[in-house]
């Protein structure tokens, strides 16, 4: 039994003091015979709170930042109106801006009444949101006293991945057409298959004319051509510690998978096969032989409950798990830092053993926060932080040459602009025929 501030209030005015407003029926009839009797009546007719049932509805997938909704079903079983404040504990991280008491509900249910409480959600990190009970506060007719009581009802929102970088899908598909010479501004490349015939125009490679098919017309014809198609992609993220790290307000996981699914989207429609680990220490998801129309899906639900772990990544066991999954030449996509320590003495001396078998991409989240510091001026602090962005900045740029000389194609980018990056970097590599 609870007691509340109208309790406190009327305890007040009849001379009891506060200190002595302890749940103990007799120390306080002992002092204030009346209260203690309303006190007793209002706690004898509010409704039992063991007679309650609950059923979860609603929403069970939501993207990222999007609005959910969840239903809670309330059937008063007893034979006494419930008069309650309940509240459902859903984790703090998916409140809706502004609605800071959408999870307490105050409700009347008669005597075997239903009612059905809805709960916004916005969740803002990925994974899943889970409610693991509802807690429930019966008060009497007079509000004096209440019985509370914590019920075990499960509820579980499952948090997919937002894919913001989606929107660039319809430009990047453009090019690709292009790519495929469905247009005038066609690319040849050592991986490029010939496609058709069209009249030559100036500016064409005079490389493109088929001599062959001109001296059959009267008119000089150029031979076009379109990306090799069929060929195999594995997306590799990296969800060890340096994943978790934190720029703005997510974490670099967060970019690395919106930028495989645009990159996944994107090779799926240029024809090729499109493979996805994650891993660290261990193997976390895998998408594997999914056809182009189940391939998005298929991801989404591969990645939903990724989360970064804070431990180092087995460059080794990563290497391994490659090579393993993919032993037919490949594009391996791998999405993870450029931070000196780990990429020198983890993935370098494996290197080889992938560019040996596979054409490496490798991806990087960076930090736009650096390019700010490196330009702050004007006091001590800021000048030692120009400094320290400055180093830290050099030092990426030394390790991405190191790749770069091992035949590795680097892309490193901040979160907003890794996933076009990423594509554009894939579409280079399929006009100039090197998947």
């Amino acid at each position: 039994m609870a007691l509340t501030g109208r309790a406190a209030l009327l305890a007040a005015l009849g001379s009891l003091p506060v200190a002595l407003l302890e749940p103990s029926w007799l120390g306080i009839a002992a002092v204030n015979s009346p209260l203690a009797v309303a006190m007793m009546c209002d706690y004898a007719r509010a409704a039992p709170v063991r007679k309650l049932r609950f059923t979860r509805s609603g929403d069970t997938n939501v993207r990222q930042g999007e609005l959910a909704e969840t239903s809670l079903q309330l059937t008063n079983t007893s034979s006494r109106p419930l008069r309650a404040l309940i509240r459902d504990a859903w984790p703090p991280s998916n409140t809706v801006p502004g609605a800071t008491d959408a999870y307490r509900h105050r409700v009347d249910v008669p005597s075997g009444g239903t009612r059905e409480l809805r709960t916004p959600l916005r969740p803002t990190r990925g994974g899943a949101a889970v409610a693991h009970s509802v807690t429930v506060r019966s008060y009497g007719p007079l509000g004096l006293v209440s019985r509370q009581a914590t019920y075990p009802v499960p509820g579980r929102l499952r948090v997919l991945p937002p894919f913001h970088s989606r929107r660039l899908l319809a430009a990047k598909a453009a090019r690709l057409r292009e790519l495929d010479g469905r247009t005038s501004a066609l690319g040849r490349g050592e991986g490029t298959e010939s496609d058709s015939l069209r009249t030559y125009v100036p500016g064409d490679d005079i490389r493109s004319i088929d001599w062959r098919a001109t001296a059959r017309r009267s008119e000089v014809a150029v031979r076009t051509w379109r990306a090799e198609r069929d060929r195999r992609v594995l997306i590799v993220l990296d969800t060890g510690r340096t994943s978790a790290g934190r720029v703005g307000d997510a974490p670099r996981l967060d970019a690395a998978m919106d930028a495989a699914l645009l990159l996944a989207a994107l090779a799926a429609r240029a024809g090729d096969r499109v493979d996805l680990l994650a891993f660290d220490r261990e193997l976390r998801a895998q998408v594997r032989g999914k056809p182009s129309p189940q391939l998005l899906p298929a991801l989404v639900d591969g990645l939903a409950s990724l989360q970064p772990h804070l431990v180092e990544t087995d460059a080794r066991g990563l290497a391994a798990e490659i090579l393993r999954s993919t032993p037919s030449r490949a594009l391996v996509v791998l999405l993870t830092t450029l931070d000196a320590t780990p990429v020198e003495e983890g993935l370098l001396p494996v290197l080889g053993r992938l560019t040996d078998r596979h054409t490496l991409l490798m991806a990087s989240v960076a930090d736009p926060r650096l390019a700010e510091m490196a330009t702050a001026r004007g006091t001590v602090e800021k000048v030692y932080q120009a400094a320290a962005a400055h180093k830290a900045q050099a030092e990426r740029d030394r390790t991405a040459g190191l790749l770069r000389r091992r035949g590795v194609t680097v892309v490193d980018a901040p979160p907003d602009e890794l996933a076009s990056a990423l594509a554009d970097a894939y579409l280079s590599a399929k006009a100039a025929g090197k998947l």
